[in-house]
Formats: structure tokens, C-alpha cells, sequence
């Protein structure tokens, strides 16, 4: 296989779709390698524990976790501004405890950092009682302050933060802001009712559709679910769909890119769900891109039990509207030899394709951190791909 130094001769322009850490070891990896530009596409239904309180204190707002944590790609543990993104409130922190911490912020840095918050600050001052602060990452409030100060505009927050931190990323969120919120189906017409729960430990009955709801499901909601046949839920579900657009600045790094990268991360909450993203799929297929790889995760996730490696391929040929890769959406798919990783049917692996894709195994999980990627190993694997396209597709 090629090395690095080998395919990269000029700058190369990077797309990767992914999540919050998923990809974070790959994304390092690229960014330490020279003539490489790297663009992030990330959406934002994250509503775990604290992030859901945040989003549900600022109605209309994307959750903002998994931007938070690839604003650390670049950042040493020990620096200051790693330790502030990542700085957890602890039970019982008062809005009084959070203008204490804006003056050790200003005082330490980023000064735009104890701006937003000051702007968050405030809000809760005008509204008491609106948001419990524990378990609040500190980051995840610098992003909400962005979020109110720059007129309630999720993207302009993502930019805003991605300068203060001094990110070197082109981190994009794949719509245009508008608020969503993701919902799964399971295969016998169970609902998943939001990102947590399609995160979570859940049976072996595999998840069959995801949709981008305008209103998170209540309580009534769930109930009158319950207990339907799975293809009139699908169609009361389709029925609550939100309506969002693309980012353009999304569509453009897609266009731009000589690679592009699907995943690795959850599927069903990080990668997915951002295909559902209309005039995405024909960003891709318009790209200039000449390797587009789809790469397999090395570990385990709660969302694909009951699915294989192939599975997960044809799943994001669907998502993205080609699911015979008619259009070369998959040129490639890189897969790792990881203990929990979704199953290789053999006979791919013996033919060396699937679905019209050149099929790669190799060993790519990080001996030190089982079930996840090898960062410099898989960017050289990826690059090396890069500098041996165009391929002709397998057969």
C-alpha cells in the first residue's frame, strides 16, 4: 500500500462525514499531515442528558455536543482551551457559580469564550429557573451564547466558536440550521423517540427507518404509536417530517473535495441521519472527489445490532439516493479486522468488492483503545486510496 508521502503532492481536499469522536483519530491524523485541507460535515441532533435540557431551555436550537468535540481535534489535553470545552458543572452549580467561573474565563481565554457565556449568563438571569446547569459541559454554553448573540443562528454559532478555539477544521453543520429532531423505527413498529434512545442499549431487532421530526415526540405521541403496525407508523411519522435545507457551505466542500469519507461513527445518529439532508446526495454525486470511501466501523454500536458490514454500505447508498451505486456514490470501502466490528460477509472478502465498490480489509483498530480506529494507519490507508484513484469499479 502506498504511504502518505507518496499520494499527497499537492494539497488534498478532505470531506468527511461523521460525528463527535467517532472519526476524532482520523480527523487528528489528516490534520497532521501536510498538504492536507480537512471539512467536517456534522449535524446537530444530538439530545443527550444535558444537551437535550439546553435544547429544550432554548427552543429552536441544534444540539451543539458534537461540534463541541471536534473544536478538540487540535487541542492538547493540557491546554486551556481543551479544558474549558470539556469542563463539566457539577450538580448543584448555581447561576451565581457560573458568573464566578466567566471571570476565571476571561481571565485565562479565549476572551470571546466568557463573552458568550456572559450572554448566557444573562438569559438566565432574565429567565430563572429555566435550566438546571449540571452536567452542562462548559462548551456547550459557549455555543448557546453564540447561538442567542449572533440572532438565534445555529451555523453562525458553529463559526463563531470554530474561531475563538482557533480551529484549523472546516467544521460545517450538513443543513441549515433549522431545528430538528431524530426519531428511529424498529423493524416491528417500536419507536425510538429521539437520538438517545437510538444511541442506547435496545434489543437485536434491527432499526429499519429514521425520520427528522418538527416537534420531539411527547408522552400522548408515544402512546398512540404504540403497538401499530410498522408501516402506518412509518406513515404517521413521515407525516411530522421537518423541513430543512442543505448548508451551502456544505455543498461546497463536497464539490471541492478530492476525498470524500463516510464515517466512521454511530450510523444511525451520526452519519445517516445527515444523508437525509436534501441536495446532498447530488453534491456527492456532482463532486470532483475521485475516491469517495465508506469506512467500516472497528467496534460495536448499540444502534446496528443484527447488521453486517454490507448492510451499513447499502444503507448509505439508500440514504443517499443511489442504492445501486449507479453513480459511484461508494468507490471504496475500507474495512478494519476490529473484534466488535459488523461482520464481513466472506465472500466479499474473498472477492474484493461489494456493490460495484472496491473492498480493502486491513487492521486499523488502535491497540490502545480497542473498537476504535488507528488515526494515522486509516488516513494513510484513505490517502493511499486517494493516490491510486481514479480506479476502474470492481466488477
Amino acid at each position: 500500500m502506498s504511504t502518505v508521502t507518496s499520494t499527497v503532492t499537492s494539497t488534498v481536499s478532505v470531506a468527511l462525514f461523521g460525528g463527535g469522536r467517532g472519526g476524532a483519530g482520523i480527523a487528528r491524523a489528516l490534520l497532521r499531515t501536510p498538504g492536507t485541507s480537512l471539512s467536517l460535515l456534522v449535524n446537530g441532533y444530538d439530545n443527550g442528558l444535558s444537551t437535550g435540557a439546553l435544547r429544550r431551555w432554548l427552543p429552536g436550537m441544534l444540539g451543539p455536543s458534537d461540534f463541541r468535540k471536534n473544536l478538540l481535534l487540535h487541542l492538547d489535553p493540557g491546554d486551556p482551551r481543551h479544558t474549558l470545552l470539556e469542563r463539566r458543572l457539577p450538580p448543584g452549580t448555581t447561576p451565581a457559580d457560573l458568573d464566578a467561573l466567566i471571570g476565571d474565563v476571561a481571565a485565562t481565554g479565549p476572551a470571546e469564550a466568557a463573552r458568550e457565556l456572559r450572554v448566557v449568563a444573562d438569559r438566565l438571569a432574565d429567565r430563572p429557573g429555566g435550566l438546571d446547569l449540571a452536567d452542562c459541559a462548559l462548551g456547550n454554553l459557549v455555543f448557546a451564547g453564540a447561538y442567542l448573540r449572533l440572532g438565534e443562528g445555529f451555523n453562525a454559532a458553529v463559526r463563531a466558536c470554530a474561531r475563538t478555539f482557533g480551529s484549523p477544521v472546516r467544521l460545517l453543520n450538513v443543513t441549515g440550521g433549522e431545528n430538528a429532531f431524530l426519531v428511529a423505527l424498529k423493524q416491528d413498529g417500536r419507536v425510538l423517540a429521539d437520538e438517545a434512545d437510538i444511541v442506547a442499549p435496545q434489543d437485536g431487532l434491527p432499526i429499519t427507518g429514521l425520520f427528522l421530526l418538527r416537534e420531539p415526540l411527547s408522552a400522548a405521541d408515544r402512546a398512540a404509536l404504540a403497538g401499530r403496525p410498522a408501516e402506518r407508523v412509518r406513515e404517521l411519522l413521515a407525516r411530522r417530517s421537518a423541513a430543512v435545507t442543505p448548508n451551502p457551505e456544505a455543498l461546497l466542500a463536497l464539490a471541492e473535495a478530492d476525498l470524500i469519507v463516510y464515517g466512521p461513527g454511530t450510523p444511525h445518529s451520526s452519519l445517516l441521519p445527515s444523508y437525509l439532508t436534501p441536495g446532498l446526495a447530488e453534491a456527492v454525486s456532482g463532486s470532483r472527489a475521485a475516491a469517495r470511501v465508506f469506512v467500516v466501523n472497528v467496534g460495536g454500536d448499540h444502534d446496528v445490532q443484527g447488521l453486517t458490514a454490507t448492510d451499513l454500505v447499502d444503507r448509505t447508498l439508500a440514504y443517499l439516493g443511489d442504492p445501486g451505486n449507479e453513480r459511484a456514490t461508494i468507490t471504496h470501502v475500507l474495512s478494519g479486522r476490529g473484534a466488535g466490528a459488523p461482520a464481513v460477509p466472506a465472500r466479499v472478502l474473498d472477492r474484493g468488492s461489494w456493490a460495484g465498490a472496491r473492498w480493502i480489509s486491513a487492521d486499523l483498530e488502535d491497540p490502545a483503545r480497542p473498537g476504535a480506529h488507528r488515526g494515522p494507519r486509516t488516513a494513510e490507508a484513505l490517502l493511499a486510496v486517494l493516490g491510486e484513484a481514479p480506479l476502474a469499479r470492481a466488477g
